[in-house]
């Protein structure tokens, strides 16, 4: 078994003709967000994935093993929900009141300009054709938001995603009410809520 405990996101400073020679391994979103897993790449080879805690592998990343060999991360099509909006009756500003109450819900979401994606769920599904959305079942991939509390918040573009970043402002919400404050940051930054 080759074992792998190290990955690039995206494959960034990798040489092209690298990236081309290494193997693949297709994963659904429910194995690419585990630390530890088993699988088989594309030369029937066993893997055993043992990667930092909180690590995700999308798309398009790299493993490392320790032999040095590379395996890039396909992510495989799986059950999901694309959301669009009706173009007779409807916004792209739909899609937006969509996300934000699906977002109250934590639910993982795939955000594009002019779609979503979320795993199947037939009261959710039910809640956005209320909203005169339109929802249909797919097999594509699916490749979430990290969301904002995940390592440093950054999205799956970001070179620096997957990187510990986080302020840890922690707020007691057994006491009053702070006063408000700003917060002059130009980088996203994580709030622990105790509750």
């Amino acid at each position: 078994m080759l074992q792998i405990s190290k990955c690039i996101v995206q494959g960034r400073g990798l040489a092209p003709v690298l990236l081309k020679r290494a193997t693949t391994v297709e994963l659904d979103w429910d194995v690419r967000q585990k630390s530890r897993f088993d699988a088989v790449d594309s030369s029937g080879r066993q893997l055993g994935i043992f990667l930092p805690r909180g690590t995700v592998a999308r798309g398009g990343d790299v493993l490392v093993a320790e032999d040095g060999t590379l395996v890039r991360v396909l992510a495989a099509a799986q059950s999901v929900l694309k959301i669009t909006h009706c173009t007779a009756h409807g916004t792209p500003f739909d899609l937006i009141r969509a996300a934000y109450h699906l977002g109250n819900r934590h639910v993982p979401i795939e955000l594009k300009p002019d779609h979503l994606k979320i795993e199947p769920d037939h009261v959710l599904a039910d809640m956005l054709r209320a909203m005169h959305l339109i929802v249909n079942a797919v097999d594509e991939a699916f490749e979430p938001e990290n969301g904002a509390y995940a390592a440093g918040g950054h999205g799956q573009d970001d070179p620096t995603a997957g990187q510990a970043h986080d302020h840890g402002h922690a707020h007691d919400h057994d006491r009053a009410p702070a006063p408000a404050h700003d917060h002059d940051h130009k980088h996203p930054h994580g709030h622990g809520h105790k509750h």
